[in-house]
């Protein structure tokens, strides 16, 4: 008797087509199922995808806002991109900003009215500063005890935000305002003198100087991964942790350069956070913003190409603006975030089915245990007296 099996089988040399294209295989799917879902709910998704470009792109002021919120996520999916890549899975970038943030807003609020031209530099050292340090605790937990940073970075992203918590609303940290009249109404953070807001570009539509330093450090980083000696290690030691330690590769001091690299671009979004929008800590707006996780989809849809995270940023940030701007009762903002997860859950299926395909086949069915020794009982049996074994 036979019967269908079904199995994954490793690719041996995948189409050179298909890892560039499941990108936009995958949002295709995840906007048609999308689809379907406006319409089993009783709205017209043509309407409702119209509605959602307008708003994200050609609505006045639509671009800017997608811009900003392309900033943060552009940063932290750089920061994830990085440290995939050589498949050291940072989960912190949440918690990295949100220090970096911290010790951003600590200099500029020490620094005054100073010129842009030392407060801007001041804070972004700072902040990356802060990211690294946050990042360097699970990096060197995994290098000299084995521990695994999935779980050391996801619980530090716990720890971030009670620290900031702390600072501006449990103490009188030099963080906190103590003296504006608002203050005194519910706690907040200090903001920043006006001279010390980061600048921004554009006539019409408004370029975060954030974003500036993201598209060039997007570059920076896709020349240093394909064009030079750290990025052939990063590659030979993601292939096979064996093969480079036999190449000569210093694993354990290139797994602590790929977090101090990650974790420094994302304290670059935590200075940017401050410098460019909110200008002073705000523990609850950093805490459910989950820049950190989102970046971690921004960072697959893109397939770790930091180029790529360019537009992959653009693409989430535009989808993110354009749901706070339509929500409503006709449109919840559940339903914008469900399409994001759809993308997030077809990235990943696209990731298994570019390195694996299914096979589908038929094959006999295995005999049951111990039937196999009776039949040759019964064949032997036979041949003694000269009759036919029974089937």
């Amino acid at each position: 008797m036979q019967w269908i099996e079904f199995r994954l089988e490793k690719r041996l040399e995948p189409p050179r087509w298909l890892g560039p294209s499941m990108p936009f295989i995958a949002v295709s799917a995840a906007l048609f199922l999308g689809a379907v879902i406006l319409l089993v709910s009783g709205r017209n998704p043509v309407v409702i995808y119209q509605r959602m470009f307008q708003a994200a792109f050609t609505n006045p002021g639509a671009l800017s806002a997608t811009l900003t919120a392309a900033t943060p996520l552009l940063l932290t999916g750089l920061a994830a991109a990085v440290a995939f890549r050589m498949r050291v899975w940072n989960i912190g970038a949440d918690g990295q900003l949100m220090i970096a943030a911290v010790l951003a807003a600590g200099v500029g609020i020490a620094l005054g009215e100073r010129s842009i031209a030392i407060s801007l530099p001041a804070m972004l050292v700072a902040g990356v500063i802060g990211g690294v340090a946050w990042a360097l605790i699970p990096a060197l937990l995994r290098a000299y005890l084995r521990t695994s940073e999935v779980l050391t970075t996801l619980m530090l992203n716990y720890v971030a935000p009670l620290i900031l918590f702390y600072l501006i609303i449990d103490s009188t940290s030099y963080w906190r305002d103590l003296e504006s009249p608002s203050a005194r109404v519910f706690p907040q953070g200090k903001t920043l003198a006006e001279s010390d807001f980061w600048p921004e570009y554009g006539e019409g539509i408004s370029v975060p100087f954030g974003l500036v330093v993201g598209v060039v450090l997007a570059v920076l980083l896709a020349v240093l991964l394909r064009s030079t000696r750290l990025g052939f290690q990063m590659k030979v030691a993601a292939d096979s942790e064996a093969a480079g330690h036999y190449a000569g590769i210093r694993t354990v001091r290139l797994l602590i350069l790929v977090m101090v690299i990650s974790g420094a671009l994302a304290g670059v979004a935590g200075a940017s956070q401050v410098g460019d929008f909110s200008h002073r800590i705000e523990p609850k707006a950093l805490q459910f913003a989950t820049y950190g996780y989102t970046g971690i989809a921004v960072a697959a849809l893109a397939r770790y190409n930091p180029l790529g995270v360019v537009l992959s940023a653009f693409l989430v940030g535009g989808m993110t603006n354009a749901g706070f701007a339509i929500q409503g009762v006709d449109l919840p903002l559940g339903l914008i975030g469900l399409i994001q997860g759809l993308i997030l859950l077809l990235v990943a299926a696209s990731e298994v089915s570019s390195r694996y395909r299914f096979v589908f086949g038929r094959r006999a069915r295995p005999e049951p245990h111990g039937t196999e020794p009776l039949r040759e009982i019964d064949e032997q049996t036979a041949a003694g007296t000269g009759q036919e074994a029974a089937p």
